[in-house]
């Protein structure tokens, strides 16, 4: 799970306190606070981020229900054990981030009514309030990395949740209601007792660390940092990923690797050459193909604002001929990956790699989840990961000149995102039905 927001330079607690920071819309301050702040309630006509990150805060008074403009507020790596029940009472925040504390109890009807994005990954949580069902706008919930045996009942009431992230907890079963939720597209559930001891392949070969001359840093993800490197004994530039070993907000990294490995070769996966062994820091990484500079991200991350949709380039242009090569090549890796039983989990347009022939491959597989293609709802399943894909080809689709398109065609292509994304999961198409339909196009 990826977002995209920048934040001017941190203020600082005097600027506060001497009033130069009045009408200010977004604040971030992170100087060892261990109180709430009060002369933040000054900027309470204008205020509409808070980030509070990376301070030693463990509770929140009741007067910061008087910062009535506040949408987003970020409390990662403090000292919180228990959720605040306070924002409950903040009645425009839609965005609550605490990862990254020692929460172990969320109390019930703690969450505020405009809820949309909440964030608890890496804490101690090990129930979720019954009144989570009661949050009805809420789209995205990360909660992985928590102590989690179940999911209440209740949450089937969350009908707008699209992304969810339940990786690296301990349910003991992972309900089928979950996978009936009418607009869920991006799930991630790994690292679960659920799911079992993951039988999957261990016949890559392993390559010393040394080996490996590091050029240049690439990327760097939630899970790992991906470098460009030279394979001194073949003089051959590869990418090598090496994990970081902590829990992300997508699930666990050894999971994320095992996956990587067990995809199987795919015109449109990056192909893995191997794994590392003997990093100085104990670190697991993978040896993969370089991909040529000329592929770009397809797509950008969700905003603040869009929540859940990539956002794009101001001047990304797509061809009704782009648009049927990416339709085609996702849908047949998403059918083979399905087919081994995996689930992706955040198939979106900024995890695709294209080129201006719109060659495409899928990465990121921080979210992917093994499970077991003979299980009662292997189908449904795959039927949510169909309604990511719907999305994906209905932003793209977004992005072509309408002069480009007929309106029998245009209407083709909205008929399979409709089939795609239809609120009864059952009724979806599969990847393979997908394929078919695309021939006829």
């Amino acid at each position: 799970m990826h977002i995209t927001f920048t934040f001017k330079m941190t203020q600082t607690l005097e600027e506060l306190k001497s009033g130069k920071l009045k009408g200010l819309k977004k604040l971030k301050l992170a100087c060892g606070l261990s109180e709430f702040p009060e002369d933040i309630l000054e900027l309470s006509e204008t205020l509409e981020v808070l980030d509070l990150s990376d301070n030693q805060l463990t509770d929140l008074p009741e007067s910061i229900s008087q910062l009535k403009h506040l949408r987003i507020l970020f409390f990662a790596r403090n000292k919180f054990t228990e959720f605040p029940s306070v924002l409950s009472k903040c009645p425009a925040l839609s965005m609550i981030g605490f990862k990254s504390n020692q929460i172990q109890k969320v109390p019930e009807n703690a969450f505020p009514p405009l809820l949309r994005w909440l964030i608890l990954t890496d804490n101690k949580i090990e129930k979720l309030p019954k009144s989570i069902g009661n949050v009805h706008l809420l789209q995205k919930c990360a909660l992985a990395g928590n102590l989690i045996e179940e999911l209440p009942s209740e949450m089937a009431g969350c009908v707008n949740l699209e992304l969810l992230r339940v990786s690296a907890n301990r349910l003991k079963s992972i309900p089928q209601w979950l996978f009936e939720l009418p607009k869920l597209s991006w799930v991630a559930f790994g690292g679960n007792p659920a799911i079992g001891e993951i039988q999957s392949s261990n016949d890559l070969e392993a390559f010393e660390w040394n080996d490996f001359t590091i050029e240049e840093q690439l990327g760097e993800g939630a899970s790992g940092v991906i470098s460009k490197a030279n394979w001194n004994s073949r003089n051959e530039d590869v990418a090598i990923k090496v994990f970081k070993g902590e829990v992300t907000s997508d699930g666990l990294p050894e999971d994320e690797m095992q996956i990587c490995i067990s995809a199987g070769t795919h015109d449109h996966l990056i192909p893995i050459l191997g794994k590392i062994k003997s990093h100085p820091n104990g670190r697991n990484g993978l040896i993969m193909k370089l991909i040529s500079s000329n592929h770009a991200n397809l797509g950008n991350p969700p905003s603040l604002e869009t929540c859940t949709r990539d956002t794009f380039d101001t001047d990304a242009i797509f061809s009704i001929e782009d648009l049927l090569k990416i339709a085609k090549s996702i849908a047949s890796v998403c059918a083979q990956l399905h087919g081994k039983g995996i689930n992706h989990g955040d198939l979106y347009a900024h995890n695709i790699l294209i080129n201006e022939k719109a060659d495409c491959l899928l990465g990121d597989f921080g979210a992917a989840s093994f499970y077991d293609i003979n299980s009662d709802f292997a189908s449904i399943i795959e039927r949510v990961e169909v309604r990511a894909f719907g999305c994906m080809i209905e932003d793209v689709l977004n992005l072509i000149k309408e002069k480009e398109i007929n309106n029998n065609l245009h209407n083709k292509w909205l008929k399979l995102i409709s089939d795609c994304t239809h609120n009864e999961v059952k009724q979806r198409l599969s990847f393979w039905d997908i394929l078919t339909r695309l021939d006829t196009f």
